[in-house]
């Protein structure tokens, strides 16, 4: 068992390999076991050993009206694993999907008017940001890989705004000590993040006919501080 768990929540079994893959490269681990919430449902028991979790991205969106039922078990075993790390049992990084439904799961509402297409972004740590162990040292500034059609309203009840920018105001926050929500991708390279892309061509994360253009920019974007991110989630906690 390795000391981080990576949890898949992706339908799409090639993105999901290639997630996992960029999550072991940002983090600099050996060993990042793998846990596949789309499998089945979630046993507990397969959180325990771990000092650390990171959760990926899925072109799921909480505020869907209607959803398959896996999507409604994943949903639900996301919330006991932020309810862990609410209890400070385990520290948890969830990015995408999964800051809609930790946002859901504290009261808060989730808006489709403020989504950002698939590009490199420039988001600004708040004040409580630039003192926080995995955000401080890359205040006051940092670019990272957006792509989501949903975004929270505004922060919700028990957790302080880490970083922010015009387009998306809640971008990153902290939940106690060992929770942490981005609404952005951490893990990517631009050429993770350009190869991604193909899976979700036709899915709205940008113009399909613009394709080429789209891909191209990622490529050339200069973005590391995401990875920087996560090692140093990884460093505090694990």
């Amino acid at each position: 068992m390795g000391s981080l768990l990576y949890v898949c929540v992706r339908p799409e079994r090639g993105a999901a390999d290639a997630e996992h893959a960029s999550f072991r490269r940002a983090l600099g681990a050996d060993v990042v076991d793998r846990l596949d919430l789309l499998d089945g449902p979630l046993d507990p028991a397969r959180l325990r050993g771990y000092r650390g979790i990171v959760v990926g991205g899925s072109p799921f969106n909480v505020s869907d009206v209607e959803k398959i039922p896996e999507q409604l078990r994943v949903e639900a075993d996301l919330r006991t694993i932020a309810q862990r790390a609410i209890d400070a049992e385990v520290a948890v990084f969830f990015t995408c999907f999964s800051i809609g439904v930790v946002t859901r799961m504290l009261g808060g509402d989730v808006t489709t008017e403020t989504p950002e297409a698939a590009s490199a972004t420039v988001i600004r740590t708040t004040p409580v940001g630039a003192s926080d162990p995995v955000f401080g040292p890359s205040s006051p500034a940092l670019t990272v890989f957006t792509a989501h059609k949903e975004s929270s309203v505004a922060l919700p009840a028990g957790a302080e705004l880490l970083a922010t920018n015009e387009d998306c105001p809640v971008q990153a926050y902290r939940v106690g000590t060992h929770l942490y929500a981005a609404q952005f991708h951490p893990e990517p390279t631009p050429r993770d993040f350009a190869d991604r892309m193909t899976f979700y061509r036709t899915t709205g994360y940008f113009d399909p006919d613009e394709f080429d253009h789209v891909q191209d920019q990622v490529l050339s974007a200069s973005v590391t501080e995401g990875t920087a991110l996560l090692r140093r989630f990884a460093e505090t906690f694990v």
